[in-house]
């Protein structure tokens, strides 16, 4: 599997090359920085061998020509300039999930911007305020565009480098695949819709199905994960080793491990982790995803090299991230809104559409007309990808803080994202979320209370959505507008 810097060096040959020569230059290996600011991304038809190198080829969309598209790397504080081309033969736009960047590089087509089409080119220019994991995909055909393989990872770096001597990126995602190698058809299933979305059955790590990922004894790895699944949600736990979370959603936390030690993934969330590799030379040590009661399976195993241990004995120094300039929620003046979603099958309760209230109960709302809605957030719902003329939900004046009391009603588990800005994730059912955790994905259990807060400092209208692609496409979305 090739490394995520070059996409050339295997990850083999990148350990045994690097490793001891940047080591014994004092400097943290693998720590590729940026040459530029700038890139150019071209949307068009590929083919990856997505379920192994003896499996058939997959016909995707890609950026670049691979699958995950090539990796953005773009310095914290400095103008960052990308023109997209689309070569595909639909519109599409690029959203750069979790930046806080101006309203009109966010991506939405008719909302934040017109939809890039067929044979067209559009530039985002913006200046990434903070260091992190975040990642980019389409906001338009997003359901079919995202599960036919258009998504990348973005490292925005820190100002200095950071101790560590390795840092890698899994962008993990899966696919309905048919027996040909083929992706499935039947995006925008409507009884898929109202439950948990379309679910693969091939997960990948950084496009490929992977068997092992090298590692040596003694090293210290900070691991970036992105979950770039249309609808799974993962729990990844590591064979006899702690992983130590240290950033969620780009933002950095307080550094602790996981309840469980699983690392809890929904749709577009990013878990940065620091791993220790205290595993025998030699070894293998099993990365399983247990999310789903009774349909565990091995992502892929840690396999040790026989070489020596890095170093002797583990690194006594903390790993903590530098802040992000994030404003504070000042709690005295806090302006507080309930938003409730609602919807699904089994879930019960009423439909709404764009032009009002649906009268029928959730069955009617769910399949009574074609691409009717199956979801709703405080009664009303928003289908598709975002367009002109979409009426905010609530308004906020600049510079306030807010509270957002997020409740779900429904049976399902949704990952609530909001663009532009990131929330401080106070509560959850009544318990207070420790470790100083901010994040721009809200993973929401079934009957979930959760309150954020965040400061309303980055004006424009902006989306408040599922990321199960089915659940936003059937209208769990919403504007929220800072005026």
């Amino acid at each position: 599997m090739s490394t995520e810097f070059n996409g050339r060096m295997s990850r083999r040959g990148f350990l045994q090359a690097g490793a001891g020569l940047l080591l014994a230059a004092g400097l943290p290996s693998s720590q590729v920085r940026a040459d530029s600011n700038e890139y150019r991304i071209v949307a068009a038809q590929a083919r990856s061998r997505l379920a192994g190198p003896d499996r058939p080829e997959t016909g995707v969309w890609a950026y670049d020509g691979t699958v995950p598209g090539r990796l953005v790397r773009l310095r914290q504080g400095e103008p960052a300039r990308l023109v997209v081309e689309n070569r595909l033969d639909e519109d599409t736009t690029v959203h750069w999930h979790g930046i806080r960047l101006p309203n009109a590089m966010d991506g939405v087509p008719g909302l934040t911007q017109p939809p890039i089409r067929s044979g067209e080119s559009f530039v985002y220019e913006f200046t990434p305020p903070d260091a992190g994991t975040f990642w980019y995909h389409p906001h338009a055909n997003s359901l079919e565009q995202l599960g036919r393989g258009l998504a990348g990872a973005v490292i925005v770096e820190e100002r200095d480098l950071v101790a560590v001597d390795r840092d890698l990126l899994w962008l993990l995602a899966d696919w309905r695949l048919r027996e040909t190698g083929e992706i499935a058809s039947g995006f925008s299933n409507r009884m898929e819709a109202a439950m948990s979305g379309r679910i693969g059955n091939t997960v990948t790590l950084n496009g490929e199905v992977s068997e092992t990922e090298p590692v040596r004894a003694g090293e210290r790895v900070r691991l970036r994960l992105v979950n770039g699944s249309l609808a799974r949600i993962m729990a990844l736990r590591f064979e006899e080793h702690n992983p130590v979370v240290v950033a969620i959603d780009g933002q950095p936390c307080d550094p602790h491990e996981p309840e469980a030690g699983r690392i809890l993934l929904g749709p577009a969330m990013r878990v940065d982790v620091v791993l220790d590799m205290q595993g025998e030379a030699g070894r293998r040590y099993g990365v399983v995803d247990d999310f789903y009661d009774g349909l565990s399976y091995q992502l892929t195993e840690l396999a040790y090299e026989e070489a020596p241990p890095l170093r002797s004995h583990p690194l006594d120094a903390p790993f903590v991230l530098p802040r992000n300039p994030l404003p504070d929620p000042d709690p005295a003046a806090t302006e507080r809104h309930d938003l409730t979603l609602q919807g699904g099958m089994m879930g019960g309760g009423m439909m709404a559409g764009m032009g009002g209230m649906n009268g029928g109960g959730m069955m009617q709302g769910m399949m009574g007309t074609a691409g009717g809605p199956a979801w709703a957030i405080n009664g009303m719902s928003m289908t598709g990808d975002g367009h002109a003329d979409m009426k905010p939900a609530l308004t906020f004046q600049r510079g306030r803080s807010v509270a957002l009391i997020l409740r779900n009603q429904t049976a399902w588990w949704h990952p609530m994202h909001l663009h532009g800005h990131s929330m401080r994730v106070l509560s959850r059912n009544g318990e207070p979320v420790p470790h100083r955790q901010w994040q721009d994905t809200v993973l929401m259990a079934p009957k979930d209370v959760v309150e954020v807060a965040f400061v309303a400092d980055n004006p424009g209208d902006w989306m408040l959505h599922c990321h199960v692609m089915d659940h936003q496409m059937s209208g769990m979305m919403t504007v929220l507008r800072v005026a």
